[in-house]
């Protein structure tokens, strides 16, 4: 087993998006469903700085969920790992991303809300949701795909942890099934936002267990 400043830094970083994701989730004053409703407006409206500063946290915390990623692909992408491990660390990062990407227009449009729609009748708040609807729907695309892409990457990523026994095998097939089941609610259940919530929950935890994990244990890159 392997450890080094590499894998530190790499534990580390997972930890720390695990923290920053659910600590911002936690932490936040109001939650954001699939689509805006108008009285997401009110309530952000309440505490409207302390809201944007927990959005933010949340969203560097899928950036540092990259970061892990691409430090965990330097310190194990290499023969023969690389077949599997830096496709799966790819496709993990271009969804991590995309839901970075999501999250920032919800961050967004959340804050920019909050001055539309105070003091508006209740026929001009409607007439300023009904012009965001079409962006929001798109956006909803960047989430689903978003999960997806994650998915399809944990599979292969968790597939080349349990091939060459990188880490323990009760790990690798937590990735593999965590990508697995990521991907089977949206492709096998129509749209529902609240299905998928939990799902968040563990990914955070696989991050934490994955950063404890490399701190503790380190990786295995023996030649065999």
């Amino acid at each position: 087993m392997e450890k080094s400043f590499e894998t530190k830094f790499t534990g580390w970083s997972f930890i720390a998006a695990a923290l920053m994701l659910w600590g911002g989730w936690a932490l936040s004053s109001h939650h954001v469903g699939e689509y805006f409703v108008a009285e997401d407006f009110a309530s952000i409206g309440e505490n409207v700085w302390y809201w944007i500063w927990m959005y933010r946290i949340f969203i560097f915390g899928w950036v540092t969920m990259a970061i892990a990623m691409f430090a965990l692909v330097s310190v194990i992408g290499r023969k023969p790992h690389r077949v599997l491990i830096l496709p799966g660390a790819g496709m993990v990062i271009v969804g991590t991303f995309t839901l970075a990407i999501a999250s920032a227009y919800y961050y967004n449009y959340g804050a920019w809300g909050v001055g539309q729609t105070a003091g508006k009748s209740a026929a001009e708040i409607q007439e300023f949701m009904n012009s965001i609807l079409y962006t929001n729907q798109y956006v909803t695309c960047f989430v689903r795909f978003g999960r997806i892409f994650s998915g399809v990457g944990l599979v292969l990523l968790g597939a080349g942890l349990v091939k060459w026994k990188i880490v323990s095998t009760w790990l690798g097939w937590f990735t593999i099934l965590l990508g697995l089941v990521a991907m089977g609610i949206i492709l096998t259940i129509a749209d529902n936002f609240e299905i998928y919530k939990p799902i968040f929950h563990v990914k955070v935890i696989w991050l934490a267990v994955m950063g404890l994990y490399l701190l503790k244990q380190g990786v295995n890159l023996s030649k065999e």
